[in-house]
């Protein structure tokens, strides 16, 4: 099952021949022992803080938990205080107040490295383990270019807890890897604390509360164990979720460097068109590149501009396009391996030329709705890609495939002048506007808007570096 997706139910089994887990040494708990476990609501916080209460409770100690999930249950932040000690007696708050936290433990970094939870944090004492996986919030849905900011909290939680008490952990991955979803994420952490001797509990007792909590036992069981194993030794876990060979995506691996990025475009541009389309693009890109290294000595922004951004407005997807890749065994392949159930059905919501509609309130043309049939009409319709850019071409005469083959040539023009006027005081200038084509997004209506905003962008950028590029006059005295 190494790579292989995971059907409901399916986890991946420990090898044989891995060593026991040894015991770690529990923390003592003379004072009370103070965990915050946050995260986003909807993914078993809650429950990870029921199950080491319940667990406390087992091994013959007290504590208490008080769960703040605020207004968006799900989705939102969630923070769960516990404070475990020998006796419930022993106990007299619960929420753990400014810089007296013994264990934060986050299943998502940007609630961890908020204010409030960073404040509990006690350099050199309190021990972090956090879940790196990254789960986008609402803003990305508003704005194209959000990122999570990911590096930068990992370094405010360093910074707060210490290098030695941070641990960073792809628990969503590996989770996902093992168990098949990525819920086991949680407890998977929760395991990785335990083997950290970060939680003053007996696995025994852990695991008998994981059992009574009913939920999907097996998982969390494994997820449990898993997060043990992570803690001691990640390189046997990495092993043991890395794809045999065939069963890597090729699509989802980054390239390595420059020049494994062209070969893999040439490779896209080949399928997609022909080989000799892939020649225009790597001519065009090994022209910029030495234009660079002659112009602009140790920069390289500008051929990894047009690498990248060329590449962008050739592969344009048209109907051939769309085709293609609806057609492509492995679109099939992926969804199958996805989804559970033998009974999926394939709907394709599409707005062909000719067929759709024009929908009164906006004046675009609406989508209509296709049936699983559709796959075999673009079997066909893919293995006439040839035709396009030709006068026979059908799809070729509409504003949009216009414009799209337009967007290509004038680029090229750019490209011409970027080359001729490139020197070291336009290089930035050059980049930008090499770059330009990022911010054409959308298809259909949605391309042509951003289209016109990027042609006000361009006028500017362009007078850059125009002006940069004119010899600097000394006034006459």
């Amino acid at each position: 099952m190494h790579g292989a997706k995971l059907k409901k139910g399916e986890r991946v089994e420990e090898p044989k021949d891995w060593p026991a887990l040894p015991t770690p040494a529990m923390p003592l708990t003379n004072h009370p022992y103070n965990i915050i476990v946050t995260g986003v609501g909807g993914t078993g916080i809650v429950t990870v803080g029921a199950i080491i209460g319940m667990a406390a409770h087992l091994d013959g100690k007290g504590a208490g938990i008080i769960d703040m999930a605020g207004l968006a249950q799900k989705g939102g932040a969630v923070y769960s205080h516990i404070r475990v000690a020998n006796t419930p007696d022993d106990i007299h708050a619960i929420r753990v107040a400014a810089g007296s936290a013994d264990l934060v433990l986050g299943g998502d970094i940007v609630v961890l490295g908020t204010k409030k939870v960073l404040g509990a944090i006690k350099q050199g004492h309190t021990r972090v383990v956090v879940n790196t996986a990254e789960f986008l919030p609402g803003d990305f849905t508003r704005n194209a270019d959000f990122s999570l900011p990911t590096e930068r909290l990992k370094r405010a939680i360093t910074g707060h807890a210490g290098a030695e008490q941070s641990h960073f952990v792809d628990a969503g991955r590996l989770a996902t890897a093992l168990l098949g979803q990525s819920i086991g994420a949680n407890m998977f952490m929760l395991g990785y604390a335990y083997q950290l001797g970060a939680l003053p509990l007996s696995a025994e007792a852990i695991e008998k509360a994981i059992e009574m909590n009913g939920e999907a036992v097996p998982m969390n069981l494994a997820a449990f164990s898993y997060g043990r194993r992570a803690a001691i030794d990640p390189k046997a876990l990495e092993a043991l979720v890395k794809p045999q060979a065939g069963l890597e995506n090729d699509s989802l691996k980054l390239s390595q460097s420059f020049d494994e990025t062209v070969a893999r475009r040439m490779a896209f541009l080949t399928d997609y068109q022909n080989a000799a389309y892939a020649r225009r693009y790597r001519d065009w890109v090994e022209k910029v590149r030495a234009a660079e290294a002659a112009k602009a000595p140790g920069q390289c922004g500008l051929s990894e501009a047009v690498a990248r951004y060329l590449f962008k407005l050739m592969a344009y997807k048209d109907e051939y396009e769309v085709a293609r890749l609806y057609s492509d065994t492995s679109f099939v392949e992926r969804v199958l391996s996805t989804f559970d159930g033998d009974k999926l059905r394939l709907e394709f919501h599409l707005a062909p030329p000719l067929l759709a509609r024009t929908n009164p309130a906006t004046g675009e043309p609406k989508k209509m709705s296709f049936g699983p049939w559709v796959l075999k009409l673009f079997g066909v319709l893919s293995k006439f890609k040839f035709l396009r850019g030709t006068p026979f071409d059908p799809f070729g005469y509409t504003d949009e495939r216009r414009t799209e083959r337009k967007l290509v040539a004038d680029y090229e023009a750019l490209l011409e002048t970027l080359i001729a006027e490139l020197k070291p005081d336009n290089h930035a200038a050059a980049v930008a506007l090499a770059s330009l084509p990022e911010k054409i997004r959308g298809f259909g209506p949605v391309k042509i808007r951003s289209l016109a905003n990027v042609k006000a962008e361009e006028s500017d950028l362009y007078e850059q570096f125009r002006t940069a590029a004119r010899p600097f006059l000394k006034a006459a005295e």
